[in-house]
């Protein structure tokens, strides 16, 4: 299903009771991944359409349930479990370039590979009012339409990125407030720069400045560094295993295999966490949330050097992709994160966090019962609990202030899927081997041997055919005592006769 957009589910009640007959409606509660659910009043035995919005993408579990009635045989068919995978539409990103430079095909490169993403690019060379009297007939250029991208449909774009851009009077700051405005609305926004977030005209001292994790310090430095994963970005899902995407191995002083950049703008943490550093470990990546929105930031335009393979180049490809499915709420990219799947018999818990240490799992069983998990880190910021599932249904997992459920097997086993008794599903079985099915308020029928191949029913009695259905398996020969005692025995045995023959 689209995320944003309605599903449609058609759901049923039904009352198989002792007495069926008109009903009133029942209550029908409908809980989406083991949120607080809502209550409805549902029909019973008429479908209903009901429309669900998903609001994330990745699996969504939705559980719908109805109360136990009374005399119930059993409540367990009295819950359905639906899951739904939701996926985003056609990302909308919107890519804003300043001054020419080798590596401004990066992200248009990037951007236009993935089928997913559409892109509108554009480069903004000059302000409008420059006059270098060319012939109108020979200008190729079109005007940039900034009030309709900035201000009437900015919320249109999953993504907005400014490479290289820097103020040229083309932007009023009102546009930058809605800028800011769309972040903190969901939006998101990405700058990559160099040189220019360090001058009088750099974005930071527009009115995005209010957004921004970093504060500018007005130097550049222009040095070779090797850029590094920090320690935090080690379990940040941007950043880790970055390494592993590498040319070549990490040296021994362990420094990654990936080529250096010259150059990046010396900034200041403000917020948010810097998951790669520059030299002396200076902020180079920075991300942040801002509202419901995300931004980030790369103090470098040096980027383009990996593409190019400089000293055997770097992930640059695999960065910037997952930076950009991060701005734009991938699921997969999330770095709080938990969840449970079913594996050989157990029910593995997996959590995904920036934190150093996290606490035990509470999990909680179909039936109810809670179990505390002691969670095991397998790898830098991603942690695993191991529980024994032997019940089938929803399990809800609870790890600090994360929640989440596991579904194991169908939520009603197709043996609880309608406990009426009937004969309707064995009847053409037992008809089709000369058998029937009879039902013991009619009295306990008479079991009789009968032939196989005969017939195994009739009035007030049950056949049961012979088959010599055995199977020897293993025979054992054991002696009832060791030989030199039966020979002792015999010779005494011997003895006795012939003395009382003898007498």
């Amino acid at each position: 299903a689209i995320v944003g957009e309605a599903v449609s589910l058609r759901l049923k009640v039904e009352d198989r009771g002792a007495a069926p007959g008109p009903a009133g409606p029942v209550d029908l509660s409908i809980a989406l991944d083991g949120a607080e659910p809502e209550v409805f009043s549902a029909p019973v035995g008429r479908s209903i359409t009901l429309p669900v919005t998903l609001s994330r993408g990745g699996v969504n579990v939705i559980e719908i349930a109805t109360p136990e009635a009374a005399g119930e045989l059993t409540a367990r068919n009295n819950a359905a479990i639906v899951s739904i995978n939701g996926v985003r539409d056609r990302l909308r990103v919107l890519l804003v370039s300043g001054e020419p430079y080798p590596g401004e095909r990066t992200w248009r490169n990037l951007l236009k590979s993935d089928s997913a993403v559409d892109l509108v690019h554009f480069t903004i060379l000059r302000p409008p009012d420059k006059q270098d009297f060319v012939p109108v007939f020979e200008l190729s250029l079109i005007a940039f339409p900034t009030q309709e991208l900035f201000m009437e449909k900015v919320d249109e774009f999953d993504l907005i990125i400014f490479d290289r851009y820097k103020r040229r009077g083309i932007l009023p700051n009102h546009y930058f407030e809605n800028i800011a405005r769309y972040v903190r609305d969901g939006g998101a926004l990405l700058i990559g720069s160099g040189e220019e977030i360090a001058g009088a005209d750099s974005l930071a001292r527009s009115p995005l400045n209010a957004i921004l994790p970093v504060a500018p310090t007005s130097r550049v430095l222009e040095e070779g560094f090797v850029p590094a994963v920090s320690a935090l970005g080690d379990r940040h899902p941007v950043t880790a295993g970055l390494e592993a995407h590498a040319p070549r191995p990490a040296a021994e002083d362990g420094t990654p295999g990936w080529g250096r950049w010259f150059r990046m703008a010396e900034v200041e943490l403000v917020s948010g966490e810097a998951v790669m550093e520059g030299p002396d470990g200076r902020p180079l990546l920075v991300l942040d949330r801002q509202g419901e929105g995300r931004v980030a930031m790369l103090a470098s335009d040096q980027a383009w050097l990996w593409s190019r393979g400089y000293e055997g180049g770097g992930p640059q490809a695999e960065l910037l992709r997952r930076l950009a499915h991060w701005l734009m709420k991938e699921p997969e990219l999330e770095e709080e994160v938990l969840s449970g799947a079913r594996q050989e018999g157990e029910l593995v818990i997996s959590r995904r966090t920036l934190a150093e240490s996290v606490p035990p799992a509470t999990v909680t069983s179909p039936s109810g019962e809670a179990a505390s998990v002691e969670m095991t880190e397998v790898a830098p910021g991603r942690w695993e609990g191991r529980l024994e599932a032997e019940e089938n249904g929803v399990w809800r997992l609870e790890n600090g202030e994360m929640a989440a459920v596991a579904v194991v097997g169908p939520r009603a086993p197709r043996e609880f899927a309608d406990p009426v008794s009937t004969g309707a599903v064995l009847g053409p079985l037992a008809e089709a081997t000369r058998g029937g099915v009879k039902r013991l308020e009619d009295g306990t029928p008479d079991v009789r041997m009968v032939r196989e191949g005969r017939v195994a029913e009739g009035r007030g009695w049950i056949g049961l055919a012979d088959r010599e259905a055995y199977q020897l398996r293993e025979v054992r020969q054991m002696a009832l005592a060791p030989g030199w005692l039966m020979l002792l025995l015999a010779g005494a045995f011997a003895f006795g006769a012939w003395r009382i023959e003898g007498r």
